[in-house]
């Protein structure tokens, strides 16, 4: 199973570091904090387990919760 999951990391930082990688950029207001979720190779891979990351936040307290999907290259750090 490593060699398998590999290759898709390693296309996956090259597609991030090219900029052709998709993002979430998600912010709260409660506690008033930027996420950056990502790298991912396709648009909808990311909407299939963006919903995921959004309830967890929210299942763990966070309020007002927005966010905005961008292609773009994004580096550390990924939480502000």
């Amino acid at each position: 199973m490593v060699f398998k999951r590999g290759p898709k990391k390693l296309i996956r930082n090259l597609g991030n570091k090219l900029g052709l990688a998709w993002w979430a950029k998600v912010e709260t207001k409660t506690p008033s904090t930027t996420y950056w979720y990502g790298p991912f190779l396709t648009k909808r891979s990311l909407n299939e387990n963006l919903e995921k990351f959004l309830s967890d936040l929210s299942d763990e307290g966070s309020k007002d919760i927005k966010h905005n999907i961008v292609r773009c290259n994004k580096e550390e750090p990924l939480t502000f």
